[in-house]
Parts: C-alpha cells; structure tokens; sequence
C-alpha cells in the first residue's frame, strides 16, 4: 500500500473528533434580548440573563429607544416591563 492511499491515521481521527466536539460545545449562543426594567426612581435597560444593567434612564421612552438601537444592532428581542415588573410588550427585530 503507498503511502498516498494510506488511511488516516489514529491520531489524526482523534484530533478531528476532539475538534467537532469543542465546536459542538460552543454552540450555546448569548441572546441580546434588552428588557426595559423598573429601576430605583427610574427605567433601566439589561440584557437578558445579566444581572448588571446596561443604562439608567429617568423616563421609560428613553430607556426604550436605547433598548431598541441594542437590539436592532444585534437582531434581538424588546421586552418592555411595566412599572409593576410584568411584561407590557415585545418587540422583535430578528
């Protein structure tokens, strides 16, 4: 057998499956959801599953206008809360 028939070699197979795993593995993707929260004496806008925010803003209309530019540069979703916490509206930019 030449060597340019020779089959792959153990190594080689191991190296590949080691790859397709790690990338398989990575597949867990951040959502860029913007929720437009009640916040001390304000509104504040945070990405969903982060506890940090991300701006605090005194009227919710600011707020949501800063929520909608971060989700149309990132194809996601606005989740607007009333003063209450509950979800007032959606909005989807995908």
């Amino acid at each position: 057998m030449s060597k340019s028939n020779k089959p792959t070699s153990w190594i080689q197979v191991l190296k590949e499956l080691v790859e397709a795993y790690f990338k398989s593995a990575n597949k867990k993707t951040r959502t860029w959801h913007q929720h437009v929260v009640p916040y001390e004496e304000g509104w504040a806008v945070r990405r969903e599953g982060n506890k940090r925010i991300t701006s605090k803003h005194r009227k919710q209309s600011t707020a949501i206008k800063k929520a909608k530019t971060i989700a149309k540069r990132r194809n996601a979703d606005v989740i607007i809360h009333r003063a209450s916490g509950g979800i007032r509206e959606r909005i989807n930019y995908d």
